[in-house]
């Protein structure tokens, strides 16, 4: 019995000490899970495991968009700062202000968003604005249209994204028209997209996906003679040729992915959208981007440079999480076996040791009971023996 006890008495401590020890990973894998579908929580959740490893994350990467000349993202890290209550040393504050307060100068915006609208390419709101403007009088789209097209039609390399992102541009412009802008972040994404996709910053799972869809959005060969009869000069007979040429019941998860697109460069900006594409992996990281900037706003750029594509989504497997919850169940339910068998050793013991105590009582009265009877036939027997 002692050795069974024994077993039992280190079993519970050895169940107690992994139990302890688990038991925070458990915690955190738990609430981390509980979190995976909501893409502001679980960005919250990431940056602080990343905060607690490195205290001054924020203000190093503070610096290094300030000497990237990015003040757009050293604003938002600021911005990231205030609402963690994260200190950052004044003069680097003052930095972030007085370069925020250059870039956007009224000269620095008119130049950016001619360079928008001349060269078709947009890296912050103001040269957006350009570009947009340019697809909104869809030129910018016949442009690409007119060029990937024709490779189309000589046999060269064809872009297949580009094509049919301008000529799904072509047909919302029009919607756009018509809705009074309503239609104005799915044409925002459309120019994103096509943007992000000429200067090499769509992540390359999400470059196959629009790829594949934007193939099956395009009539190649209504399209081949679009371009043969349509012309940069007439721009009207152009639309109306690229419309016909694109199937709009095919364009639904195109569409969606411009749709979310938009809404990231609405809350986050433009460089906060093209961040989105270039660690994107497919539409799914686009809609998680969307409702994560729809939470966090300013902040959202300064989420995807620290977290990168773990602002989205777990970056450790749920695999793995689950592993040290089961691992903490585990433990748990060794802990309650241990404890059940030593409470049983326990009572066992304690039942046998009254039953011994019970017996030695019993034995105990059993012989002062003969020790009387003993002295009481002895006393009757000197009564009666002869004199």
């Amino acid at each position: 019995m002692g050795l069974k006890l024994g077993v039992a008495k280190a079993g519970i401590a050895l169940c107690a000490v992994a139990l302890v020890l688990t038991w925070p990973h458990a915690q955190r894998a738990a609430t981390f899970l509980a979190a995976q579908d909501d893409p502001a929580q679980l960005a919250d959740l990431q940056l602080g495991a990343a905060l607690q490893q490195e205290p001054g994350l924020i203000e190093r990467h503070t610096r290094e968009a300030l000497d990237a000349h990015d003040p757009e993202l050293a604003d938002s890290l600021v911005q990231l700062a205030a609402s963690r209550n994260v200190a950052l040393p004044d003069d680097l504050k003052q930095r972030v202000a007085e370069t925020v307060t250059a870039e956007r100068s009224a000269t620095g915006v008119a130049t950016r968003f001619a360079t928008g609208l001349i060269t078709g390419k947009a890296d912050d709101g103001a040269s957006l604005s350009g570009t947009m403007a340019g697809d909104l009088f869809v030129f910018g789209d016949i442009r690409d249209v007119v060029r990937e097209g024709s490779n189309l039609a000589t046999g060269a390399e064809v872009d297949r994204l580009v094509l049919g992102l301008a000529a799904a541009g072509i047909a919302i412009t029009a919607a756009t028209y018509v809705t009074v802008g309503g239609a104005t972040p799915v044409r925002a994404g459309l120019t994103l997209v096509k943007d992000a996709r000429k200067v090499g910053r769509l992540g390359e799972g999400l470059a196959i996906w629009a790829s594949r869809s934007a193939r099956e959005v395009v009539d190649t060969p209504a399209l081949r003679r679009a371009v043969a009869d349509g012309t940069s000069v007439r721009p009207d007979k152009t639309v109306t040729a690229v419309k016909a040429a694109f199937r709009t019941d095919k364009a639904g998860g195109l569409m969606r992915l411009a749709k979310d697109v938009g809404k990231v460069g609405e809350k986050a900006g433009t460089r906060g959208a093209l961040d989105t594409l270039k660690i994107s992996q497919g539409p799914k990281d686009v809609a998680r981007a969307a409702k994560l900037a729809e939470s966090k706003g300013g902040q959202t750029r300064a989420f995807l440079k620290i977290l990168g594509r773990g602002a989205l989504l777990l970056t450790t497997g749920a695999w793995n999480f689950a592993w040290w919850i089961f691992g903490a169940l585990m433990t748990l339910f060794g802990l309650v076996v241990s404890l059940k068998s030593g409470v049983e050793r326990i009572t066992q013991s304690w039942i046998d040791r009254r039953k011994a105590r019970r017996a030695r009582r019993l034995i105990a009265a059993a012989k002062r009971a003969e020790s009387e009877r003993l002295r009481a036939d002895a006393a009757v027997g000197g009564l009666v023996a002869p004199s």
